[in-house]
């Protein structure tokens, strides 16, 4: 039986939403799973106007821009005219958007999330690092889809990037509906040291096949330093339609700090990526 029964997907005012919603009305078709779409965006700014004295005036908060909202549920109402499997609609704006949504994702067995895309102004009213603080301070695994290009909620060609920590043992974990399901699966390792290369392969492969994934073909180490270059480059050789890894990250000084290969991958992706923190 499949460990996916609850389903987050954000919703916004990018067209790319709706690419989102119908991939998450998919997956929950697929697994018998409850789906909520959330959407969440943090409000616009009324300009600054300069005070007495020449000071700048403090910018204030304004309401949320009505068409993004329209816009959101206006594909949440045409999906479920379509037939679509049962879907609750909620909502979140105010400054906190970011920091709600992960409190709302606590209790989600897998989030359905969207690449920034930098060139989208409909998008730059969702927070830049919303993606990555959602899926660090959430602890949920998350499914991140790239602004161009096709999805499917079916995978046949899994690439899972393994190394020996907690985040990469949940991505893991969170991917075995996929993995069992998909006709391919491609495993590479990455290594900090020479040291770490030796006892590594056999530990994900023997739990794949304990899980009933058999066939799983394993690739040439991958330097930790290049790893996101590294795993994009073979995520094209091999055709995956989706990408399995560990998201590394913190908070320092109230600064997000990125490990290199999941910013690489959150700027640069070409399929969609499972993440788990």
């Amino acid at each position: 039986m499949s460990n996916l029964r609850s389903i987050l997907v954000h919703l916004d005012g990018t067209v790319r939403a709706e690419v989102r919603l119908r991939l998450a009305h998919r997956l929950a078709a697929n697994h018998q799973a409850s789906l909520t779409a959330l959407f969440a965006v943090v409000p616009r700014y009324l300009p600054l106007f300069p005070l007495a004295g020449g000071m700048p005036s403090i910018p204030l908060p304004s309401d949320i821009d009505p068409d993004h909202r329209a816009h959101a549920m206006a594909l949440f109402e045409r999906t479920r005219d379509a037939g679509a499997p049962q879907c609750d609609w909620r909502e979140l704006t105010g400054e906190s958007v970011t920091e709600e949504f992960a409190l709302q994702a606590l209790t989600a067995d897998l989030v359905v999330l969207g690449q920034r895309d930098p060139t989208d102004a409909t998008g730059f009213d969702v927070p830049a690092d919303f993606v990555e603080s959602v899926v660090i301070d959430s602890g949920r695994p998350a499914l991140v889809i790239p602004y161009v290009g096709e999805v499917t909620a079916t995978p046949q060609t899994v690439l899972l990037a393994w190394k020996p920590t907690r985040e990469s043992a949940h991505a893991l974990s969170a991917a075995l509906p996929f993995l069992q399901a998909a006709k391919r699966v491609h495993l590479v390792s990455a290594y900090e040291s020479e040291a770490d290369t030796q006892p590594v392969p056999p530990q994900p492969a023997e739990y794949l096949r304990l899980h009933g994934i058999e066939r799983v073909h394993e690739h040439r180490w991958l330097d930790d330093s290049d790893a996101g270059d590294g795993l994009l480059s073979l995520a094209a050789d091999t055709g995956a339609d989706l990408i399995v890894m560990g998201c590394y990250g913190h908070s320092r000084a109230r600064e997000l700090v990125l490990g290199g290969a999941t910013r690489t991958m959150l700027q640069s992706m070409t399929v969609p990526v499972l993440m788990a923190h």
